[in-house]
This record gives structure tokens, sequence and C-alpha cells, in this order.
């Protein structure tokens, strides 16, 4: 049965192993995966812990129905305590790991300690074993994974780092595919840190479903309903790549770092100049989108280039953000970040960010090494590899933001486009308060993967607005579908992230869910799929308050480590420099700081929390945290 699925704990400097069973209480009021995960590191760690000290956990979990029935069941989420922000450090990444780790019959796996030589894990179902990796230790993601396979067989599953995790580059991945990253806020380093250069698994246990005649058909149903929207559609055709030409060509994306608000003579980086490279297309477990191309470079100077991908965010990362309107650059860096194991977005954005400090002169050739203007793509890849291996300026960067704020000095805070010490996606939120709000907020830095109300730069009718925004809980306040507006918005970010970190906890794909369509499946359809596969009851009601509640253990752990008001917020940039170009609704726009304010307050009222973003007695009482911490 899916809820006899166990606990597997590593200590990698004493070489112990052990099992626990998951308390049955803990899945009711956490339901699994990024719920489970957050509530574990909350009760794992102190306050203050070093995230590269030894003591800090790294935990692999499983959502609920992962490997089950559903849509895009694939996912799994990796938690600790962040390297790059050292603040909740937490990533999810699709593939084909997660459903294996639970066939082998586990949905957590938390390793502490360091072992002192380069190890991997391998694991079969029962079989636990520390191996030594000193023959994988230096080499690549893809040649890493290739090695695994040699030696294990192609139907094991890898999460790997690569050399940005060993060498503890701040925002290092860990990789279970070619693509699939777990990219954000540094799990790799951490991973690195512990001298753990891969986890092998191969399960062969059943998986059984409670009502499995039921949730075929339901799954068909729920199928039905992701892959006859539009926005799927196209995500079948070119991936979430097709999201450059309506941000691009409203001018919602950052070009230049923060300079302009829109790329001009953008062809270059359309989606359909994919097909040029395409050999097919990948998909992860149980998805029917398939989004991801699988691709390669016949000529020229990256000939011999394969990877997947590319995702909207290297789009960015090498393209706009950098002033380079190079398809095949994009695909190069696409694939170097990929095999290096770095956070492409990080790594975009950090670049970009040298590159203006460049052009401002607060940095020079002598501080760099090379010509870090924008629009010099080769200088880009080769910042790149110095990252990576800590070379030269490179070494600065591959800290992260702050601490390179910190050795650079002079006036380069005022450029970084961050939150938390995280960098931002390659959007510009000063047309969209809501979007702003949900960079300023989210759990783990700037980010459009913990609350985006994307479906409100629709403009869509105010019925379908309120049919989301209105359920499973019966919100009673404004809304506009005016994407300028600021009125309303604080409850669809709170709605989005309830529903985020919903998907998370029950392991399906953020696509499958209310990001960029208003008719795909949320609490309702996640609280029949769990009953379905799992036999326990809950509603779309019961599904929200267990987001909430753990989306709360999110914001205690924030708050335990310093956390509050202050941090809630936006770069100085968003305040005082009108976005230059775009469309009418786009152009000559900033955020007002006082409206934003206001949005902050309504923010932490709705949310139960006092004015410096702390949950109340009130808010702890009502969900019951303090008793579910006593179970573990």
């Amino acid at each position: 049965m899916p809820l006899t699925r166990k606990m597997l704990f590593i200590d990698l400097e004493k070489g112990e192993i052990s099992k626990k069973p998951i308390p049955l209480e803990l899945t009711k009021r956490l339901i699994g995966g990024r719920g489970v995960a957050s509530y574990l590191l909350y009760r794992l760690t102190e306050k203050g812990l070093d995230p590269l000290s030894p003591k800090n956990p790294l935990i692999f979990s499983a959502g609920l129905i992962t490997g089950m029935i559903g849509s895009g069941t694939a996912r799994l989420q990796i938690t600790t305590k962040s390297p790059l922000t050292g603040l909740l450090g937490s990533a999810n990444v699709g593939g084909f790991f997660g459903p294996e780790m639970r066939w082998a019959g586990y949905d957590h796996i938390i390793f502490t300690g360091a072992s002192d030589k380069p190890v991997y894990v391998y694991i079969e179902d029962d079989k636990v074993e520390i191996r030594d990796a000193s023959h994988l230790w230096g080499k690549g993601v893809y040649e890493t994974l290739a090695i695994l396979k040699d030696e294990h067989g192609q139907e094991v599953q890898i999460a790997c780092i690569g050399p940005a995790g060993e060498n503890l580059v701040r925002f290092a991945t860990v990789m279970t595919g070619r693509k699939n990253a777990a990219g954000r806020t540094g799990t790799g380093a951490v991973m690195g840190s512990k001298k753990l250069k891969a986890v092998v698994v191969k399960g062969t246990k059943d998986l059984p479903v409670k009502y499995p005649k039921e949730a075929v058909e339901y799954g068909k149903e729920v199928i039905k309903k992701i892959v006859s929207t539009k926005v799927n559609n196209i995500m079948q055709r070119y991936g979430t790549m097709f999201i450059f030409n309506v941000t691009n060509s409203t001018g919602l994306i950052r070009v230049e770092n923060f300079r302009k608000n829109q790329l001009k003579d953008s062809e270059p980086l359309e989606p359909e100049n994919i097909d040029k490279y395409s050999v097919g297309m990948e998909g992860c477990y149980g998805c029917q989108i398939h989004c991801r191309h699988k691709y390669k470079i016949d000529k020229g100077p990256y000939k011999g280039v394969i990877g997947e991908g590319p995702e909207y965010t290297s789009l960015g990362a090498f393209g706009a953000e950098i002033g380079c309107n190079d398809f095949e650059l994009v695909l190069q860096g696409n694939h170097l970040v990929n095999d290096l194991g770095m956070d492409t977005l990080e790594t975009g954005s950090i670049i970009a960010w040298a590159m203006e400090l460049f052009e401002e002169g607060i940095i020079t050739e002598k501080d760099t090494g090379m010509d870090l203007r924008f629009g010099n793509g080769e200088a880009a890849l080769e910042m790149v590899k110095r990252i990576a291996y800590r070379e030269g300026f490179g070494d600065i960067l591959a800290d992260g933001p702050i601490p390179a704020v910190e050795k650079i000095g002079k006036n380069s805070l005022y450029y970084l486009i961050h939150v938390k010490g995280m960098s931002n996606l390659h959007s510009d939120e000063r047309p969209t308060p809501a979007l702003a709000l949900g960079i300023a907020t989210a759990t783990r830095g700037a980010d459009h993967l913990r609350s985006r109300p994307a479906i409100d730069l629709y403009n869509l009718p105010m019925k379908v607005l309120e049919r989301v925004y209105r359920n499973p809980y019966p919100y009673k306040g404004p809304l506009t579908n005016d994407y300028n507006e600021y009125e309303g918005k604080a409850w669809e970010v709170i709605w989005q992230e309830y529903c985020y970190m919903a998907v998370d906890q029950v392991g399906m794909c953020k696509y499958h869910t209310v990001f960029l369509s208003p008719n795909h499946p949320s609490f309702e359809e996640f609280a029949r799929l769990i009953y379905l596969n799992t036999g326990l009851e809950f509603s779309a009601m019961d599904v929200w308050e267990c987001a909430e509640r753990a989306y709360n253990i999110e914001r205690l752990f924030l708050v335990r480590e310093g956390v509050t008001r202050k941090d809630d917020w936006l770069p100085e940039r968003y305040f005082k420099e009108p976005t230059p170009m775009g469309l009418p609704p786009a152009r000559g726009k900033k955020i007002d700081e006082e409206k934003f304010k206001k949005m902050l307050d309504e923010y932490y009222e709705l949310h139960g929390w006092d004015e410096n973003g702390v949950p109340t007695k009130e808010t702890m009482d009502r969900l019951k945290i303090e008793e579910l911490f006593k179970l573990f």
C-alpha cells in the first residue's frame, strides 16, 4: 500500500542506515512531498545552522501520489537549508526518479552527516549501500549518468551533481536527467558538501491503488481536462518557450539585466527556431504533454552539442538578460549549465548583473578577466565555466548575489534583482503588482514557482476569476481582472501559494494545475485523486488546509532564521525606474510604494500573520501546528 512507504535515514559520516514508518497523522495533516519535507527540515535543524555543515539534512521527498494514477505524477521535492540564501532550500524536479524511489519503498530519504571521500548511494528495494564514487568525482552530469547506467543497468534512476556541486557553487543543482533539475536554492552544493556524488535507485515493489478502476476512469477525466486546454496544446509543440512570445511582445521581461523590458529584433529567440535542431520530444513519468525538445546542433561553433529543452528560463538567462539574440548560444548555455549542474536562472541573472556592473564602470576587465559587456555571449559562456570551477571572477559569483555584493561593494547592490538573496526570473513585474507581491513574499526568495497568478495577465471574465479564486475557501473580498491594479491581488497571491503547495504535496506538475490556465485541476481534483489512489478521504477544503498548514511551517522556518517584513520587499529599482518599453499596459510602469505597503499589510492579514509576517497564536492554534510538532 502507498501508506506503508517509509522514511529512509542515511548518515553518510557514520555509515548508518535506518528506516522509520511515516506517522499516518503526518500524512493526514501535510499530505506528503513538499509539505512533509518542510516539516522535517524545521524539526531536524536549529536556528543559525551553517547550510554547508554536515548537520544540515538533505531531504528527498516524493508526493503522496507520485508514481500513481493522475497526470504528471512524477515530482520529487528536495529540501535543505539553502547555501544560497541561508534560508529555505527547496526545489522540485520531474523525470522518473521520484516514482522509482516510491517503487523501492520510500517516500522520504534523509541524508545527514558528510563522507570524508566521494560516495554514491545505491538503493534497490530493501538493499541500501554507500559505495565509493572516486571514479565519478570531477565528471559532468551527462557522463555521470552514462557511467552509472552502464554499471547498474538502463532501468535505474539517478540523482546526481556536476562539478558545480562538487565545488560548492551556492546555486548548484541536483539533476535527475539531462535536463531535469532541482534547480533553485543550491541543493546541489549541500549534496557536494556531503561528498555525495549521486543516488541510484531501482524499485520493484508494488504501489497498489486503492480503487484502481475508478482511479483510471477519473484519471482519464483529469487528463482530458489538461490536454484540451490551449496552453497545453502549444506546450506540446514548443514547451515553455512559447511564453517568450507573449511576455516579450507585451514588455514583461528583463532585458540587459533591468535596463529594458522588451528585447527588440527578437525573432532569433522565438520558439519556432527549435525546429531546426529538434530530434524529438521528451516527457516525465505520467505526462501526456511532453513539453521539452531533444536537440542537437549539427554545424557551426557548437557542433555536436546535445541537450533537452530549452526552458523559458534559459531563453532569458542566455538571451534577453544578457542582451543576446542567438538561439544557438541559448542551446549551448542550456547544455553547459545542465552538464555542470548549475541553476540556469541564477546563473544567467548573476552574469547579467555583472554585465551591468561592467557597463556602469563598477567592475572592469581587470576584475573580470574578460570584456563582460551586454551582447558578448561568448564571454557569458566562459563565465559559466569559471563559476562552476571557481576560477577568477567566477569564484566571486559562485557564492551567489549577496556575498558577491559584499566583495564588490560600491553601488553594486542597487543593480541586483533579487529577493532574500535569490535572483529573480527574467521577468519584469513592475506593470503587474500581483506578480510583484508574489516574488517579494515567496518562501524561498524571488520566485515564480511559489506563487504566480499568471492568469491575472489574461484579462479574464470576472465570472472565471471568481470561479477560481473564491473556491474552495469562500473568499468574500474584492477581485479585479486588470493586471495593473492592486486591489484583490493579495488574495490571488495567497490562493496560488496554497495551490502550488498542494500540487507539490500530491506530487503533480505545476503545469497540470492552475498556473497558466484557469481550467486546469486544483483542490477538488487533488482530493479525489488522493482518495482513489490511497483511500484517504480529503475534501477540497481539507487539501486547502493542509497546504495552508505547510505554508505556515515554511514561514515559521523563515521567521526562526530572522526574516521580517523588510525581507518581503522588492529591489529599489522597482519603485524608482519606470518601464521604458512595451505595450501601453506595460510601458511607463513602476510599483507604487505606498500601495505596495498596503497590499503587503492585506497579505499578512489574510494569512493570519502579524504586521511583521509572523503567524499569530490564533493561526497556530487553528492549524494545530504545535500539536503536529509533537509527532516527530
